[in-house]
């Protein structure tokens, strides 16, 4: 499963449906990803952050690598929108064949009704 930033955001603020979900994902032993960029968004302060460092600390954190500009740019083309990281959190859930779970799954409806067959699930969360 990969995290939106609505997601780490509950993780780092301590609610219980973010509790809920790092338990449940380790009960499961469910590997979560993240990418680069939504971190980026949501840390402010590593020192006032410890559950979301303990979090990012425990999860595969994908790059913007290089190649990924020319597909993340398409996509926004085909898609018709401008969000980037967005774009770019699709195009890697793509590639690693797993879901994305957002607290805000409208931001991922036109990525997704541009996409190849294999889309990933846009699950909404909370």
């Amino acid at each position: 499963m990969i995290l939106d930033a609505g997601v780490l955001i509950a993780i780092d603020r301590g609610t219980k449906t973010g509790r809920n979900l790092l338990t449940n994902v380790d009960r499961l032993a469910e590997p979560l990803h993240t990418t680069a960029p939504v971190a980026a968004q949501v840390w402010r302060n590593g020192s006032r952050q410890v559950r979301l460092a303990r979090a990012l600390g425990a999860m595969t954190v994908h790059p913007f690598a290089p190649g990924d500009v020319a597909q993340v740019g398409e996509a926004l083309r085909r898609s018709g929108t401008a969000d980037v990281v967005d774009a770019h959190l699709y195009l890697v859930a793509q590639r690693i064949g797993h879901d994305i779970l957002t607290s805000d799954a409208a931001d991922f409806a036109s990525l997704r009704t541009a996409a190849p067959p294999n889309a990933p699930q846009v699950l909404a969360w909370q």
